[in-house]
């Protein structure tokens, strides 16, 4: 499988470590190198910044998409190939949804978290076919994952379906972990037979 657009969700924040801010700039680069569209969140502050940023410096088109009300707060990069203003949160990952082929989860905060898990759900529900992906960087992504294993053991999350998100550990097992991902086919009701 191959992509010619990668929607990043990642923070707005730089986090506490320099590993954080080397896995964003190691992303972008390895994106430009490979041709492929960094689609994100269009802000040019913390982890966003830093992999827009290093996306545009190795070459690569950056496409940002950004509600107007955080436009007028002056966050916007003002250097993007191109940036998509939309009214709202919920437009924004709709469009973001649209531009990409794959998704990937760099560490993040809440609004992170909210990305992921939605297009997740979206992908569960049978929605879309699309890749999706956690950068553990620093074990950042470790008990997300292991929350999800408790649902699945708690009988909340179907056992095929942990296999939504992969999970990878460093940005060189990135694409080729996207490339052969393979997303589960099965219905999403939990116990609809068994009553």
């Amino acid at each position: 499988m191959e992509f010619s657009r990668i929607c990043v969700y990642c923070g707005s924040s730089a986090g506490t470590g320099p590993d954080f801010a080397d896995a964003a700039r190691s992303l972008g680069e390895l994106l430009a190198r490979n041709g492929i569209t960094v689609v994100y969140g269009g802000a040019a502050v913390g982890l966003m910044g830093v992999l827009a940023d290093a996306a545009l410096a190795a070459g690569g088109q950056v496409i940002g998409v950004i509600p107007r009300h955080l436009v007028s707060h002056e966050i916007a990069h003002p250097g993007l190939t191109e940036l998509v203003e939309v009214g709202s949160m919920h437009e924004r990952k709709q469009a973001m949804y649209e531009l990409a082929d794959a998704f990937v989860a760099l560490p993040g905060g809440l609004g992170t978290l909210e990305e992921l898990t939605e297009i997740a759900t979206w992908a569960q529900l049978g929605l879309h076919r699309k890749p999706i992906a956690t950068l553990d960087t620093g074990g950042y992504w470790v008990a997300f994952h292991a929350f999800l294993r408790e649902a699945a053991d708690r009988g909340f999350v179907k056992e095929e379906n942990l296999r939504l998100i992969a999970n990878v550990r460093a940005v060189s097992e990135l694409l080729p972990a996207l490339r052969s991902y393979s997303v589960p086919r099965l219905g999403k009701w939990i116990g609809l037979g068994e009553v």
